[in-house]
């Protein structure tokens, strides 16, 4: 397995990825899986600002997950806060592949100029991301609740923070 950064063709390996956690999961609030034109906008969007975004690849080359960063709010003065994403594929999960890629994403992120990275956990009970976050020095700074709807439950978003300062 290797760790990379993304390149646009990657766009149909991370849509199906990505399908799945919007489909079956409450850590993304999508309904709808973005297909591979609207992942490869995704991607160049955070690549032209020079935002980091990873992935992780077999060595058959089959895509095993990905991370990222972006802008946490557009306006000016948040221009040093980014907010993280990541994704496994479902047979790659629990393998510590998580970890991997967000400790490889966290000096990129620094690298872009970033002072504080956000978290925003999709539901409260996804205690797998939350103990991800943790691990890596990551605090707990609130929970927003019932602000999502997805399988006809309401869900909590969990904001984590990390400092790179």
């Amino acid at each position: 397995m290797r760790i990379r950064p993304a390149v646009l063709t990657d766009a149909p390996a991370v849509s199906v990825l990505y399908a799945a956690h919007v489909l079956t999961g409450t850590a993304s609030f999508e309904i709808t899986p973005p297909d591979a034109d609207e992942m490869e906008r995704r991607i160049k969007s955070v690549l032209d600002r020079s935002h980091p975004w990873i992935v992780a690849e077999a060595d058959d080359g089959r895509l095993l997950g990905y991370a990222y960063a972006s802008l946490f709010h557009p306006r000016a003065a948040y221009a040093h806060t980014f907010e993280n994403s990541v994704y496994l594929a479902s047979d790659a999960q629990g393998q510590g592949l998580g970890s991997t890629l967000m400790q490889a994403l966290i000096p990129l992120c620094k690298d872009s100029g970033a002072r504080e990275i956000i978290a925003l956990i999709g539901d409260s009970a996804n205690a797998a991301s939350i103990a991800l976050h943790r691990k890596l020095g990551f605090r707990h700074v609130g929970v927003i609740t019932d602000v999502g709807e997805k399988f006809g439950r309401l869900l909590d978003v969990v904001y984590m923070q990390l400092s790179l300062r």
